[in-house]
């Protein structure tokens, strides 16, 4: 409950609100919102046609861009990196966007625009050891904070200008004998993007792995393309592109990245460029 002031202020939750989380409360960002909801004295809406706000997975956003909502609905997107591009796209169909970092272990961490714009949280400081996020507040879990009061849940990222820039965990690929982190690849491709994506490793016969690339906005292929070419290294261009109307969600309404690994032989490729 520490935080909850804050999130008051910079989302506008509160009494009076009508909030939509259509979320499972498997997932910790859907259980702080009801019971944040709670706290204010918000009010639960089962429909996004009559909210005032909504909190979202970046995916669940991409989603409700193809539907009619309410003008002026204010979206508090977390879970994953909310793109620049999809960002945009959602305040050009009207929406108010804020996106948060967090973990169940940090709780609120920063919170920006989208994910190039993120500013430490209130109440946080933030440092980046060696490429590792580590965070000194109020708001961390028990038992998480070394003997000086930091903590870390192992993600990556640059901290320069006020601003924190997320790369994920250690994930990474080699191809080629080039080792390619996964989350720089898809950092530089959401910024590019309308709609949502993934980037995963995929078996080569001579290198190894290549990086593939699935779409739910097919309308992003040629754009994309062409910012790889631009501003990825020739290891880290995406050999393979792929389309799906939407992409599979775990129980905590995260992408499901081995169900789309798995279906990754009977996905749509996208050619012609």
């Amino acid at each position: 409950m520490v935080s909850f002031d804050a999130v008051t202020d910079l989302s506008g939750i509160g009494p009076g609100t009508r909030l939509w989380v259509p979320g499972p409360s498997t997932g910790s960002m859907n259980v702080f919102a009801r019971v944040h909801a709670a706290w204010t004295g918000a009010v639960l809406v089962d429909d996004v046609a009559d909210a005032s706000h909504a909190v979202l997975t970046p995916t669940a956003l991409d989603v409700l861009l193809d539907r009619t909502v309410p003008d002026g609905l204010t979206v508090v997107v977390a879970g994953a990196p909310l793109g620049p591009g999809l960002a945009t796209r959602a305040e050009g169909a009207g929406l108010v966007v804020h996106h948060y970092y967090g973990a169940a272990e940090l709780s609120f961490v920063a919170w920006g625009r989208h994910a190039a714009s993120l500013r430490p949280f209130p109440g946080v400081e933030v440092d980046v050891r060696d490429g590792e996020v580590w965070v000194c507040s109020p708001y961390l879990a028990l038992g998480r904070a070394d003997a000086e009061g930091w903590a870390t849940v192992g993600d990556l990222g640059t901290f320069a200008d006020g601003v924190l820039v997320l790369h994920g965990r250690a994930d990474a690929v080699t191809t080629g004998g080039v080792t390619v982190r996964i989350s720089e690849v898809e950092a530089v491709l959401r910024a590019h993007a309308r709609g949502e994506l993934i980037v995963l490793g995929v078996p080569h016969p001579t290198l190894g792995e290549v990086l593939a690339v699935v779409l739910t906005d097919a309308d992003d292929h040629g754009r994309l393309v062409a910012a790889a070419r631009e501003e990825l290294v020739d290891a880290a261009r995406p050999r393979r592109w792929w389309h799906v109307d939407a992409l599979p969600l775990t129980a905590a309404g995260k992408v499901d990245r081995d169900a789309v690994a798995e279906r990754a032989p009977t996905l749509r490729p996208l050619t012609g460029l």
